[in-house]
Formats: C-alpha cells, sequence, structure tokens
C-alpha cells in the first residue's frame, strides 16, 4: 500500500498563505469546529453527571471524575485504531469524514436523559474521535518536507488555530446553560449537547467541501479506493460503540488502566518491529519517541484535572461573585487555556523560531522537560491559595485559579504541538498513523488516571479545602521530579534521535 502518511523529503507545491502552505488552514478550521464541539461538553460533563443521575449530591463527584476520565482516555486511545483504519484501509479523507458523522450522532444521542443512553452517546463520540483526531494531525505533517524547518512552528499554528473552537465553545456553551431557561440545570446542559452538536456537523460540512485542496494526500491508493472498505469500517464502528459502551459502564477506570496499559505495550512492540525492518537508527528513535511518550502521560494526568477536580473547586471553593454580584459561569474557567493559547502561541513559535536561528533551540526532550515544569509551577499557585488565601467561609480568591490555567498552558505549548510534529518526525515511514495513535494513546493513559486522581481529591463526600490542598501539593511534587529526570536525560535521548531537532 503507498504510504499516505509518510512525509516526503519535498512536499507538494502547495500555494502560500503567511508563509505555510495553504491547506494548513483549511485544516485547522476544520479542526476548529471539531474542538467547539468536543470543548462545548467538556466543562459541563461532570457537572451534568452529577445533577442528573446524582441530583446534585457532592458524593456523586468520585464517579463523575471516574467517568470523565475513561471517557477522555477512550476518545485517546480509539486515536490507535483510527490511525491503523486511515494507514492501511482507507486513507486519511475517509477516516475524517466517516468519524465527524459518527461524532455528531454521539453528541446528539447524550441529549437523552437517561444514564445508559448517555453513556452510548459518549461511546459513539469515543468512537468516532478515534477516526478522526489522530489523522488530521497527521495530515498537517504531510504538508511539509521532512528537512522543512517550518514543521514545528506549522504544527504550532494549527495548535493556535484549533484552539480558537476551544476558546468560543466554552463561552458559548457557558453562556447557554446560565441564562437559557429558570429550569433545571440538567435541562441547560442538554442544550449545551445540542451545540456541540451543531459544531461537529459544521466541521464535516467544512472538510467535506474544503479537501480537494490537499492535492491528493490523505487519499487511498487506486486500486484500494472502493466503498467495500468503507463499509467494512462502518461494520467495525457499530461493533466497537457497545464494546466501548461496555468498557465505560462496566469494566471501569481501574480496570481501564490495565486495558490501556497493555494496548500502549503492544503499540510499542509493533513500533519497534517495524523499526527493525529499517535499521538500527529507527530503532533507537522508536525507543527515544516510547520515553517521552512516558513522560507525556504524567503532564496529562494532571493537566486534565481542568474537567474534573478543578470544575469542583470552581464551583464549591472558588470565590466566583465578581462585579454586582455577578457570578462567573464555571464554563468560562475552560476558555481561560485556549485564549492563553491563541496570545502566547505565536510568541512561543516565534521564540522557537528566533532560538533556531541562533543555533539554541532547545531539543524536543528539553521542551517537554520545560512543559512538565510549568504544570508543577501551576500547582504552586494552588497550595499557596488552599493553606494561605482561605477566606472564612471556606473560599479561596478568583485570580489563583484563572493564573493556574495560564501556566499550565504554557507547559502545554512547549509540549502538546511538539509532541505532534515529534511523531511525524521519529515514527517508522510506513506506521506514522500508528505512532500518532501511540502519542494519542500515551495522552489516554495521563487522562484515565487523571480521573482515578481526581476521585481520590473528591473522596466518598466531595471535594474539600482539605482534600483539594493535600492531592495537588502531591501533584506538585511528582510533576517536579519528573521534570528533573526528563532534563537530566535529555542528552541520551537526543543520541538516541539521531540528529532529528
Amino acid at each position: 500500500m503507498t504510504d499516505t502518511a509518510t512525509p516526503a523529503a519535498t512536499a507538494p507545491e502547495y500555494p502560500q498563505t503567511l508563509g505555510h502552505p495553504r491547506p494548513l488552514w483549511m485544516l485547522f478550521m476544520t479542526e476548529f469546529w471539531e474542538r467547539f464541539a468536543f470543548y462545548g461538553i467538556r466543562w459541563a460533563l461532570t457537572l451534568y453527571i452529577v445533577a442528573q443521575f446524582f441530583d446534585g449530591d457532592a458524593a456523586g463527584q468520585g464517579y463523575a471524575s471516574r467517568t470523565y476520565g475513561a471517557y477522555l482516555a477512550l476518545v485517546y486511545a480509539t486515536a490507535v485504531f483510527g490511525g491503523y483504519v486511515a494507514d492501511k484501509i482507507i486513507g486519511y479523507q475517509r477516516s475524517i469524514l466517516l468519524g465527524a458523522v459518527v461524532m455528531a450522532s454521539g453528541l446528539f444521542l447524550i441529549m437523552w436523559p437517561n444514564q445508559s443512553v448517555f453513556l452510548l452517546g459518549l461511546s459513539t463520540v469515543i468512537v468516532g474521535n478515534g477516526l478522526f483526531k489522530p489523522n488530521i494531525s497527521s495530515m498537517v505533517g504531510q504538508l511539509y518536507g521532512v528537512d522543512d524547518p517550518r514543521r514545528d512552528r506549522g504544527f504550532t499554528l494549527f495548535y493556535m488555530g484549533i484552539n480558537g473552537g476551544a476558546l468560543v465553545a466554552p463561552l458559548l456553551t457557558g453562556w447557554l446553560a446560565s441564562v437559557l431557561s429558570h429550569a433545571p440545570m440538567q435541562q441547560n446542559y442538554r442544550a449545551v449537547f445540542l451545540a456541540s452538536g451543531v459544531g461537529m456537523l459544521l466541521s464535516l460540512v467544512w472538510f467535506a467541501i474544503g479537501r480537494r485542496s490537499l492535492a491528493g494526500i490523505g487519499r487511498p491508493p487506486a486500486d484500494q479506493a472502493g466503498m467495500a472498505r468503507v463499509a467494512y469500517v462502518v461494520i467495525g464502528v457499530i461493533v466497537a460503540i457497545p464494546l466501548v459502551y461496555l468498557l465505560m459502564a462496566r469494566v471501569g477506570a481501574l480496570g481501564l488502566q490495565w486495558l490501556l496499559s497493555a494496548i500502549f505495550v503492544g503499540v510499542g512492540a509493533m513500533l519497534i518491529v517495524e523499526a527493525l525492518r529499517t535499521g538500527t537508527v529507527q530503532v533507537h528513535r522508536v525507543i527515544a519517541m516510547l520515553i517521552i511518550f512516558a513522560f507525556n502521560v504524567l503532564f496529562w494526568m494532571f493537566f486534565e484535572q481542568a474537567g474534573s477536580s478543578f470544575n469542583f473547586l470552581a464551583q464549591h471553593i472558588v470565590d466566583r461573585r465578581l462585579f454586582a454580584g455577578w457570578e462567573f459561569p464555571i464554563g468560562w474557567f475552560q476558555s481561560v487555556n485556549p485564549v492563553a493559547i491563541v496570545l502566547l502561541a505565536p510568541l512561543v513559535s516565534l521564540g522557537w523560531a528566533w532560538l533556531y536561528r541562533k543555533g539554541a533551540e532547545p531539543s524536543i526532550p528539553r521542551k517537554f522537560g520545560l512543559g512538565l515544569l510549568f504544570n508543577a509551577i501551576a500547582f504552586v499557585v494552588l497550595i499557596y491559595a488552599l493553606s494561605s488565601l482561605v477566606s472564612t467561609d471556606g473560599q479561596i480568591p478568583f485570580w489563583p485559579l484563572v493564573l493556574v490555567y495560564v501556566l499550565q498552558t504554557v507547559g502545554e505549548l512547549c509540549l502538546s504541538p511538539i509532541g505532534l510534529s515529534m511523531v511525524t518526525k521519529l515514527a517508522p515511514a510506513r506506521l506514522v498513523g500508528l505512532g500518532m495513535g501511540g502519542w494519542f494513546l500515551s495522552t489516554a493513559i495521563g487522562n484515565n488516571l487523571s480521573g482515578l486522581f481526581a476521585g481520590h481529591v473528591s473522596g466518598e463526600s466531595g471535594m474539600t479545602v482539605a482534600s483539594a490542598l493535600s492531592g495537588f501539593t502531591f501533584s506538585f511534587w511528582l510533576l517536579l521530579g519528573a521534570s528533573l529526570v526528563l532534563l537530566a536525560l535529555a542528552p541520551l535521548i537526543n543520541r538516541l534521535m539521531h540528529g532529528v531537532k
């Protein structure tokens, strides 16, 4: 099979816009609407579960956090299979189109106020996202030649663009939930899910119209372009949705952690076996990539407290009263991260470019170490607030949580877009899609751990100042230790990468 994922030594001659291939902007607008859909529901899920299925009882926080973590984990874990489907069966463009249809269906399904149907809807979103998410990121890498110094900057711009959707979605859906009606909040949350479903349909239409600008990139080879292969994948989707539902409803977050870890080992083995066919250099590069994947797990374990423990912190412990009694909507905290990305991503991109010209741009593992370090510093702010700024009514000021999101965003910009670019450089040429799936799988493991950890912070009766302080202190020390270890290992990892920057 022709490898549609492999970044060629020289990419097709695309028209350029703002110094980058024009299809880049089509791809990040497609992802803009997909991220609108994803982040439109992200902030509301745990709050909806507690309100709808536990009648607002704080004892439901632990279950909600574990369910949220499992959902996020499976969203990213299915990227492994979605990447393989695109690599070997139907190509990238068809995978993205099919994934968008399935995701939109799931977003409309979770509106039904029944716990089993809700979990089935989440399972449908998960399967659709697995087909969509890794493959659009892989296609960005194919727009640039292997040695094109704009690749990292292109991924950073892509990352900035897609976060426009993540910025707008919580603002709009948070406003909908707070002002739509005086009905119980769980009914307003269902309007949030409807708006997100519409956003996913817009993503589908945008890509369907704009994909002709890709000049054939992402299409299957001519001898494998028949619709029979698409039909087989559709059957696989129909089978996969109830299997994912069983993982959500029956296996639970702890059992899922063992399963994800086993899959991660299997993916690593497949990548190494493929590398052995090429030679020692490729084996070393895969090992370097897998080491970085392991540190990626820790980053996302604590970064993804945003949708679980940070949500309950904002709801119960943060004083959100700002002007004349107006209360800052909980969902709007989720827009701090994308606002910071939109503002800071150009500066980070320019900073890397300036250091590149000076011959001093940090290597990939050092960038990851900086990402972990900024994540650790963010928890220092929470430790200070929860130990020194608690008012007599048990609340902390508004600003520490905002600052936490900003600091975590700096860490994210050092790590996440660089990770996407890293996979397209280090993965075996024939399995770039699977390598991208492995990247998302490491994120999935971190996300599932985030739910387990958030459930521990909330305990059996809900989050308290004491439980939050204890949990976030642990977060700081683990992240700090991991960042120092990775920075110390950076020279060894750089040697394993054999010149890849």
